[in-house]
């Protein structure tokens, strides 16, 4: 904790930039679920359990991640997004974006953080492109092709977002961070995919960086497609 506490005084611009964004994205899904979305009142005490309770479970699935062979090491797909999605779908998409958040801050109080806050920035903010669309669109329209739609859309937002995220922000910061020139770190995707000449940040954000992300965003959306009714049926049962 008193680690955790020096690395918030030394990188406190960037968590005011990661509250202020929080913020934002609770702000538009909070529009989301009040304005665009025709839905049931849902029980506080329901939405609240289970937000918590995904977000804890959505911290442990993070603890299991594991390296893709298209993407540099440091890149890692995990299944984290499957309780905060079922959260989104069954609780309402400002649920789905605090139980992100809750997923992120217990990771930095249990593992801390090797990133000065890059890693969880970029983590809470892909996936939140991810949840944000598809829980939207899922709750306007709650049939089974209503969540394919949703988790369509997500699936496609987490891999643009994503990719503009790293080309713009995360990839340079990462530089920044280890002193280490970003050619060097897109030299990394050059060594995986030798056939392709000049390899710029353009070949590796198209090569490395929007696949892992589709994969992602397809992963999470093959398993929630199939567990997600087995699962709300229970939560209304424990809750009726």
């Amino acid at each position: 904790m008193k680690e955790l506490g020096k690395q918030i005084t030394e990188n406190a611009g960037l968590v005011a930039v990661i509250l202020v964004s929080m913020s934002v994205i609770c702000l538009i899904a909070w529009f989301a679920e009040k304005k665009l979305i025709r839905s049931e009142k849902r029980d506080g005490t329901l939405k609240l359990t289970v937000t918590a309770m995904m977000g804890a479970l959505g911290f442990v699935l993070m603890l299991y991640d594991f390296p893709v062979p298209f993407a540099p090491g440091f890149y890692k797909l995990d299944f984290s997004e499957v309780p905060v999605l079922i959260c989104a779908f069954a609780a309402g998409p400002l649920s789905g974006v605090i139980a992100e958040f809750l997923k992120i801050i217990l990771k930095l109080l249990i593992r801390g953080t090797s990133t000065a806050f890059v890693g969880e920035f970029a983590n809470f903010v892909t996936g939140c492109s991810f949840i944000l669309p598809a829980s939207v669109i899922y709750l306007y329209r709650k049939t089974k092709r209503g969540a394919l739609i949703g988790c369509i859309a997500g699936t496609l937002s987490i891999a643009l977002a994503g990719s503009l995220f790293n080309a713009f922000y995360l990839l340079p910061a990462f530089s920044k961070l280890y002193g280490m020139p970003l050619d060097s770190i897109i030299e990394m995707g050059s060594v995986i995919y030798p056939s392709v000449g000049n390899f710029t940040i353009a070949h590796f954000i198209l090569l490395c960086v929007a696949p892992l992300n589709l994969l992602k965003g397809a992963a999470v959306s093959l398993i929630v497609m199939f567990v997600y009714k087995p699962i709300s049926r229970v939560i209304k049962n424990v809750f009726r």
